[in-house]
């Protein structure tokens, strides 16, 4: 509805591009519980593309396990400093069936490499597609109250966040692969 109502470009990599064109039916993890219109893509995005955008360049990194075609962006700003942004992908699995899992078969190998990639990306800034997930609310209330430094400079919040999720991750394949010995 959003690109048919703005006249939007949609980018998009691949795997999502055919989730969006089958609006939303037939998800690996959710099956066509959250349909909707469906929707093409006017760009589909490899890993490393480049989108400009007004005087920003973003660059999509695929970050596949959430949804196939999850992706991150990351850009540089310069405030006086030049810092490393990254929009996380998300990186969490909510009730996905992860061993033997029919519909993405290497979704644990996917969630793996996007970890890994995700651990190597320089980051100062951490944003994310849930406000939660970076702790948006109280950064922007510090921000509010003018906090020095810049309360959304924040890469230990960044590597913790990867941490956790990561470790939630592993916890719920361990538990699914000791209920399928069960």
């Amino acid at each position: 509805m959003l690109k048919r109502l703005t006249g939007a470009k949609l980018m998009t990599s691949e795997a999502d591009a055919a989730l969006l064109a089958a609006g939303g039916k037939g998800d690996p993890n959710f099956g066509d519980r959250f349909a909707f219109e469906p929707v093409t893509a006017d760009r589909i995005l490899k890993d490393g593309d480049k989108v400009k955008l007004g005087g920003v360049t973003m660059v999509a990194r695929l970050t596949p396990g959430h949804t196939k075609g999850n992706t991150t962006w990351t850009m540089t700003v310069n405030e006086g400093k030049r810092y490393n942004v990254v929009f996380a992908g998300s990186t969490t699995a909510p009730g996905y069936k992860l061993i033997n899992n029919q519909n993405y078969p290497n979704i644990v190998e996917d969630y793996r490499r996007t970890f890994q990639l995700l651990k190597s990306l320089p980051c100062d800034v951490f944003l994310a597609p849930h406000g939660n997930f970076f702790e948006l609310t109280s950064k922007s209330k510090l921000l509010e109250q003018g906090t020095k430094p810049n309360p959304f400079i924040d890469s230990k919040g960044y590597k913790q966040f990867l941490e956790d999720t990561e470790a939630a991750f592993e916890k719920e394949v361990q538990r699914q692969s000791n209920q399928k010995l069960n």
